[in-house]
C-alpha cells in the first residue's frame, strides 16, 4: 500500500504550566512517566493560551487491573512469526517486551515443541539476534561481535519426551558453538539450504565485495562533508537519504563434517553482482522476496531497466541462479507484469511460483498465482478469475504431489494436477484472514496442455490474522494468528492431507475437518482479565449501493439500552488500499480507544482490500467522493442503530489517507458528521505538493491519473485537495508527524497547523524529529496516545 499507507518538544520550565499539569504526570498514576523525561514536558502553547486551551482539565488515562490502557499495549510482549524445522517437531518464536521501569526492550527466542505437552523454552542468549534452522536439532544463532562483524554460532536442541516419571518432558539446548564470521555487521535475512549452503543479503558500493565495505565505509564517514549528490531517483526512501550502498543477495558454504560439527566458509559469492539486480525490495522486503533449493535461488528485483526511474516504477522481474553463482541468473517472467511477490521453489527445484501484478506503477493491483514449469519451460495463471488477492504462497511436502496452498490474510488450500508440488495460498477476505484449497476444473488450455482452473476456495483458517505460513510433513501446516484481541501465536493445522484427497474426489464443494491446535499462548497471562473485544461485524449499503463493511468496539461497561452513555470515535485507515482487519496492532490499535470508553466505529470503505478488486480500485482518481459517501452512510448507520452512543460527543481520527480524510472532512462541514475534535496523523494537507515531494512517486501518478502538472491529474486536484477548502475548516484538530516521514513530508502537517493557528481554530501540533510514517519508539508511542486521548477528552470528556 502507498502507506498514506514520536521524541517530544521541550519549552523552557514554566510554573504556571508545571501547575496545571501536575495531576497529569502524578507518581501515582505514571510512574513510569517520569522514567520518561516526561513529567518535566509542558504544553506546546505559550502562557498566553486562548481561553479554550487554558480552561482544559488534568487528563489521565483510564487504568486499571481489569482495563487495557496505552501502557499495557506498549509492554505487552510482541512475538514474531514461528519458524519449524525441517522435520516439523519445533518452532522458534522471535520475543521482545519492553518495559518502561527498565528502560529496556528485552529481545529473546523462545523455541517450543509441536505436537508435545511443553512450554516454550527461552534460549539461553546473552545477545539476541536472527535465529534459523540448520537442522532438525540444530540451530542457528547470528549475534553482532566485536569489530563490526557478526558471528554465527549453532545450538543443538536436547529434548527428552515424557515418560513415566516425566509426563511433560524436558527441552533444553546445549552451549552454542561458534561457527564463524560475516565480513561485516549488516548481514540479514539469512535462508538455508539442505545442500549446505546459507543465502543473505547484505548492503555493498558498486564494486558488490563485502569484504570490502569496511574501508569504505570509514571513506564514507570521512568524506569531508555531509552532501549527498543525486543524479536519479530515489534520492530518499521511506525514513532515509539513499546512500552509495545498495542490496544484494550473497551465497556462503554452511556445512557440517562427518563429526557432526558445523563450519562456515570464508567465500561469499554475490549472486547479483554484475546485473543490477537489488534484493530484497526496498524499502519493506525481506525473506519473502527470495527462496532457496538444494542449488538454486529465486528472487524477484526491480526491473533493470528502470533503474533510474524506479520513484514512478513498480515493475519486477524473477529470476533463478545457480547457488554458488556460477552462472548467470534466467528470467521468468514475460516483461509485461506489474510488482511480484513471494517468489518460491519446490523441494525438487523445477517448479517456481509467484504472485504477479499485472499493472506496472501500482501497488494495489489484484495478485494473481503463477507457475513456471522450469523444466518445460512454460508458464500459467492459476487465478486469472479470482477476486480476491493471495498475500504468501508455501509448497507443500507430503500432501499429494499436486496441490497448491495460498495466504493473504486467511489460510485456503486448492489443488492442481499435473503438478510435482503443492501450493497453499492465504487469501485476504471481507478483512479476515483465511487459507484455502480449492477444487480444480479442467477448463483452460496453454497451447495443446489442459490447465486445471481453480475455482472454489476451501476454507481452512477463517479467523484472525493469518501469517508465517509454512507446510510441514504429514499433511500439516504451521501459522501464526494474530487478532483483535491477541498478538501472534502459533497454532498446528492438521488434516490437509485428507482434505486435499477429498477436493481430488469430488466435484462438489468439501469442508475442512481437520484439527487447528494452539501452540503457543505468549501473551494470555498478560491480557488475563482484560476483557479485550472481539470486534463486531457491521454492513450497510454505501456510494452505488455496494455493501460495505465495518467493525465496532463496544467500550467497558455498555448497556444495551443506556442512552446517550458513550462518547464515539470513528477510526479512518490509511493506504488508501487498506483495511481494519481482524488483527493486532501495537500502533491503531481499537481495542485501546474502546478501553478508554469509546465507542469504536472502524469503517472499511471504497479504496478498501480484501473485499473485491472492483472495491479497491474504485478510489482511483476519486479520493473524496466515494469513499465519504461511504464514511457518511456507515456513520448514519451507527447513529440511528445505537441510541447509546452520544452523538454529541463524536471525534474522528486518522493517518495517512485517514490523515488525507481527516483533512477533507475539514473543508465539507455538510458532511454533518459533527465532530468535536479531529486527529490527523502523517496526513496529506495539500495533495499537489505531495505529488511532486513524496518519495513513492508511481503512487501519486496512478491514484491522480498522472503527474501534479498533466491535465487529468491537475482537474481531480483542483475537485479533491484539501488545501483548497481551508476556509471552511473550523473543527478543533491535532496534527501529529514524524520528521523521517518522507512519504509525506512533515511539511504536509505543518502547513494545515498554520491554517487552523492563523483563523483561531483550537489546534495543536506535535512533532516526532526521530520517527518516520510510523511511530515505532515505545516512549514515543506512549506519548502519541497520551495526546490524541487527552485532545479527545478535552473536548468530549464528562465534564464538556
Amino acid at each position: 500500500m502507498g502507506c498514506y499507507r514520536q521524541c517530544d518538544l521541550i519549552s523552557n520550565f514554566d510554573l504556571n504550566h508545571t501547575k496545571k499539569w501536575s495531576g497529569c504526570f502524578s507518581v501515582m498514576r505514571f510512574p513510569f512517566l517520569s522514567a520518561l523525561g516526561l513529567s518535566s514536558q509542558i504544553p506546546l502553547q505559550s502562557s498566553q493560551e486562548p481561553a479554550t486551551m487554558s480552561a482544559q482539565r488534568l487528563f489521565e488515562f483510564k487504568e486499571g487491573a481489569d482495563l487495557f490502557s496505552p501502557k499495557d499495549l506498549v509492554e505487552l510482549g510482541r512475538p514474531g512469526e514461528g519458524a519449524a524445522n525441517q522435520a516439523g517437531d519445533f518452532v522458534l518464536i522471535p520475543y521482545s517486551k519492553y518495559s518502561f521501569e527498565e528502560k529496556k526492550n528485552k529481545k529473546s527466542i523462545f523455541l517450543a515443541p509441536l505436537g508435545f505437552t511443553n512450554k516454550p523454552h527461552e534460549l539461553p542468549l546473552d545477545k539476541v539476534g536472527e535465529a534459523f534452522w540448520l537442522s532438525g536439532r540444530t540451530v542457528a544463532h547470528v549475534v553482532e561481535g566485536e569489530n563490526k562483524t557478526l558471528d554465527i554460532y549453532a545450538l543443538n536442541v536436547v529434548y527428552v519426551p515424557p515418560n513415566e516419571s516425566d509426563a511433560v518432558g524436558t527441552l533444553n539446548t546445549e552451549p552454542p558453538v561458534h561457527l564463524g564470521s560475516f565480513p561485516t555487521n549488516s548481514a540479514t535475512n539469512f535462508r538455508y539450504s539442505t545442500d549446505g549452503y546459507l543465502v543473505f543479503s547484505d548492503n555493498v558500493y558498486s564494486d558488490g565485495n563485502l569484504s570490502t565495505v569496511k574501508e569504505q565505509d570509514e571513506a564514507w564517514e570521512n568524506r569531508g562533508t555531509t552532501a549527498f549528490v543525486y543524479d536519479h531517483t530515489y534520492e530518499r526512501h521511506w525514513d532515509h537519504w539513499v546512500g552509495p550502498k545498495e542490496q544484494a543477495l550473497f551465497s556462503v558454504k554452511l556445512t557440517q563434517d562427518p563429526n557432526h560439527e558445523w563450519s562456515l566458509g570464508t567465500e561469499f559469492v554475490n549472486l547479483q553482482k554484475g546485473t543490477s539486480h537489488n534484493t530484497p525490495v526496498e524499502p519493506f522486503g525481506g525473506t519473502d522476496d527470495f527462496d532457496v533449493s538444494k542449488q538454486s535461488v529465486i528472487y524477484t528485483t526491480l526491473d533493470p531497466a528502470f533503474k533510474h526511474e524506479r520513484a514512478w516504477h513498480t515493475k519486477q522481474n524473477v529470476y533463478i541462479i545457480d547457488i554458488t553463482g556460477k552462472n548467470q541468473p534466467r528470467e521468468l517472467t514475460s516483461g509485461s507484469q506489474g510488482a511480484i511477490h513471494g517468489p518460491i521453489l519446490n523441494q525438487g527445484a523445477d517448479k517456481a511460483a509467484w504472485l504477479e501484478l499485472d499493472e506496472d506503477g501500482y501497488e494495489s493491483d489484484r495478485a494473481k498465482i503463477v507457475i513456471y514449469d522450469l523444466k518445460k519451460d512454460i508458464r500459467f495463471t492459476l487465478t486469472q478469475h479470482w477476486d480476491r488477492s493471495p498475500a504468501s504462497l508455501a509448497v507443500s511436502r507430503l500432501l499429494s504431489p499436486s496441490t497448491v496452498f495460498a495466504h493473504h490474510s486467511s489460510v485456503s488450500s486448492f489443488r492442481r494436477k499435473e503438478s510435482s508440488s503443492t501450493l497453499l495460498p492465504v487469501i485476504m477476505h471481507e478483512s479476515k484472514s483465511t487459507f484455502f484449497p480449492s477444487h480444480p476444473h479442467p477448463k483452460i488450455h496453454h497451447g495443446s496442455r489442459p490447465i486445471q482452473e481453480i475455482v472454489q476456495p476451501v476454507p481452512i483458517v477463517e479467523d484472525g490474522a493469518s501469517s508465517g505460513l509454512q507446510t510441514l510433513p504429514y499433511g500439516r501446516v504451521l501459522i501464526s494468528k494474530s487478532s483483535l484481541t491477541s498478538p501472534n501465536d502459533v497454532f498446528l493445522v492438521s488434516g490437509l492431507d485428507s482434505l486435499q484427497k477429498n477436493i481430488s474426489e469430488s466435484e462438489n464443494p468439501v469442508k475442512f475437518n481437520g484439527i487447528v491446535q494452539q501452540i503457543t499462548k505468549t501473551t494470555e497471562e498478560q491480557l488475563k482479565g482484560k476483557e479485550l473485544s472481539v470486534g463486531e461485524d457491521f454492513w450497510f449499503k454505501g456510494a452505488e449501493d455496494r455493501d460495505i463493511h465495518g467493525w465496532i468496539l463496544k467500550p467497558r461497561g455498555w448497556k444495551e439500552g443506556q442512552k446517550k452513555a458513550h462518547p464515539i470515535v470513528l477510526l479512518i485507515h490509511g493506504g488508501p488500499q487498506g483495511a481494519w482487519e481482524d488483527q493486532w496492532s501495537t500502533r491503531w490499535n481499537p481495542n485501546v480507544f474502546a478501553q478508554q470508553g469509546y465507542f469504536t466505529v472502524a469503517i472499511n470503505p471504497t479504496g478498501s482490500t480484501s473485499f473485491g478488486q472492483e472495491l479497491t480500485d474504485g478510489i482511483t482518481g476519486d479520493w473524496g467522493g466515494k469513499p465519504f459517501v461511504d464514511l457518511q452512510k456507515g456513520w448514519k448507520y451507527i447513529l440511528n442503530n445505537y441510541p447509546e452512543v452520544d452523538a454529541d460527543r463524536a471525534v474522528a481520527a486518522g493517518a495517512s489517507w485517514g490523515g488525507y480524510a481527516i483533512n477533507w472532512i475539514q473543508g465539507h462541514p455538510e458532511y454533518d458528521f459533527g465532530f468535536k475534535a479531529l486527529v490527523c496523523h502523517d496526513g496529506v494537507f495539500d495533495s499537489a505538493y505531495n505529488g511532486f515531494s513524496t518519495e513513492e512517486l508511481f503512487f501519486f501518478n496512478h491514484d491522480w491519473h498522472g503527474r501534479p502538472w498533466d491535465k487529468k491529474s491537475k482537474e481531480l486536484l483542483e475537485k479533491f485537495n484539501p488545501s483548497n477548502f481551508v476556509d471552511k475548516w473550523g473543527t478543533p484538530q491535532l496534527l501529529i508527524h514524524g520528521s523521517k516521514d518522507y512519504r509525506l513530508p512533515e511539511t504536509e502537517g505543518i502547513g494545515a497547523f498554520h491554517v487552523l493557528q492563523q483563523q483561531g481554530i483550537p489546534s495543536r501540533l506535535v512533532i516526532f524529529p526521530d520517527e518516520n510514517h510510523w511511530v515505532l519508539n515505545h516512549g514515543n508511542s506512549l506519548k502519541w496516545h497520551y495526546e490524541v486521548f487527552r485532545w479527545f477528552d478535552q473536548f468530549v470528556g464528562k465534564d464538556n
